[in-house]
């Protein structure tokens, strides 16, 4: 009997034991979710997940030949909600432009057209209500006095102005008045006689670009806007390049570089023949 007791009482160890691993078990089971849940704890490892590796886009490659170079500028230039400009601009060197003769402004009726109508004012008496409805602005001789005692309305005019036209008559109290605020602008207009038709005259400076040599040695200046064709653009640019090159004492031994570029792209080196 005693034997008996003594194996009964070992069995309820065991069970004890058994039930305390047990209990032990769960509690650590639910120690474990908890803390799965509030994210310290991972119930189980998670398996990293392969990732494809990212491909870069090729960038765009120069290409040879200025009408290839500007659909290249085209490509390369971000799209914007406003009508961009193709700018030329002309690098020169080994020119002296302490010298007179070396400095010039030219009109230059471009063989495409602008591709954009220019701001045109007209100072005048005689054709006031002609160019009316021709210009963008027409100035009396009564403004030019106000705009003499503005200068700030003078400079806004003088910056938001393309052209500027005048009588012959006026020419000497433009001059007088406005050549301060005009001149170094190179915005000095360009005389009309009494006796013409002024109509054709304002179509020709529409289609007009005036390139200027002035202090430093570099000329910048439209070449035409995005929703003209490439082949446009690139005639736009040889006639302004030959014009220049006329001009300049050593030709085209005198250019160091020459650009063209979208108004917010970046600028790509042209060839020159």
């Amino acid at each position: 009997m005693e034997k008996e007791k003594k194996a009964g009482k070992k069995a309820e160890k065991a069970v004890s034991a058994a039930a305390k691993k047990v209990a032990v078990k769960k509690v650590k089971t639910k120690v474990s979710k908890k803390a799965a849940a509030s994210g310290k704890i991972s119930e189980a490892p998670q398996k990293p997940q392969k990732t494809q590796p990212a491909t870069a886009e090729k960038p765009l490659q120069e290409p040879k030949g200025n009408l290839e170079k500007i659909k290249y500028i085209r490509e390369a230039s971000k799209k914007r909600n406003f009508q961009q400009t193709f700018d030329l601009i002309i690098n020169l060197k080994n020119i002296d432009l302490k010298k007179p003769e070396n400095r010039f402004t030219i009109d230059l009726k471009l063989p495409e057209g602008r591709g954009k109508q220019p701001r045109i004012a007209f100072i005048t008496e005689a054709f006031a209500k002609q160019a009316k409805d021709l210009v963008g602005a027409v100035i009396t001789k009564a403004d030019i006095a106000k705009l003499a005692k503005d200068k700030k309305a003078a400079k806004r005019l003088a910056s938001e102005t393309d052209f500027f036209l005048a009588d012959t008559a006026l020419m000497a109290e433009v001059g007088k008045s406005l050549g301060s605020v005009l001149a170094p602008r190179g915005k000095m207009p360009r005389p009309v006689p009494q006796n013409i038709n002024i109509e054709p005259l304002i179509q020709t400076v529409q289609n007009s670009l005036r390139v200027s040599l002035k202090n430093t040695p570099v000329i910048q200046v439209p070449a035409g806007t995005e929703s003209m064709k490439d082949e446009a653009v690139l005639r736009n640019m040889d006639a302004t390049l030959a014009a220049v090159v006329e001009k300049l004492p050593k030709g085209k031994a005198n250019l160091r570089s020459v650009y063209l570029k979208l108004t917010m792209g970046p600028p790509v080196k042209m060839e020159v023949a």
